[in-house]
């Protein structure tokens, strides 16, 4: 099955993933609220202590070869070609190899070729128009570790509302199609996945997760 975007997303051009470049953002605010993320993504993954790495909805592949030039065996994927073209471009430009990305719906992902000891999935489930199917298809790949993030609501759409963004859609952000509270996004993942840390850099809930038996 193919990631599908509602009609208003086409429009748009959403694209499905982090493309927006903000790790490298000069915005101070922007800076420190990436901070706040760094540190707790580094943190968990330290926790996790993988061998192996795999990023679902990797965008322009900063993450994942960040992790390579660190010396994890890391890959990632994304939806969109365009994005998936970006982040090899990236590649190169960082010595790395290609092959390290490449298209692939969260839908779409096959045990045989996309598992890894640590499968982290940020900013990528409030897309999805089917969310449960994309955590069953998490679920199917990973075999030691889950590091999952969505934008904390309703804090999300008020720092929007604040800043003057998205007003007439209430401060949601344009393909934001589900909407989490921390409590409501660990009782999403708690029938799949043991939650063992949660951590709320500002504005996200990121989970270290381990699937259950």
């Amino acid at each position: 099955m193919s990631l599908r975007l509602s009609k208003g997303q086409q429009e748009a051009g959403i694209v499905v993933g982090n493309t927006f470049d903000k790790y490298t953002s000069g915005n101070p605010l922007v800076r420190r609220l990436m901070g706040g993320f760094h540190s707790c993504l580094d943190a968990l993954v330290t926790q996790a202590a993988p061998r192996t790495i795999h990023e679902v909805g990797c965008g322009e592949g900063y993450w994942t070869l960040r992790w390579h030039r660190q010396g994890y065996d890391s890959r990632g994927c994304d939806f969109s070609q365009a994005v998936i073209d970006l982040a090899q471009v990236n590649a190169v430009a960082d010595g790395a190899p290609v092959d390290l990305f490449r298209q692939r719906s969260i839908y779409d992902l096959d045990p045989s070729q996309d598992g890894a000891d640590l499968l982290v999935c940020c900013e990528v489930l409030e897309h999805l128009e089917d969310p449960q199917l994309g955590l069953a298809a998490l679920r199917s790949v990973v075999t030691d570790h889950l590091i999952i993030s969505v934008p904390r609501e309703p804090l999300w759409r008020i720092l929007n509302l604040c800043r003057g963004e998205y007003i007439p859609q209430i401060g949601n952000t344009p393909g934001h199609l589900q909407h989490w509270s921390k409590r409501g996004f660990v009782k999403l993942l708690s029938p799949s996945f043991e939650v063992l840390a949660v951590r709320s850099p500002l504005p996200w809930t990121m989970a270290l997760c381990r699937p259950r038996s």
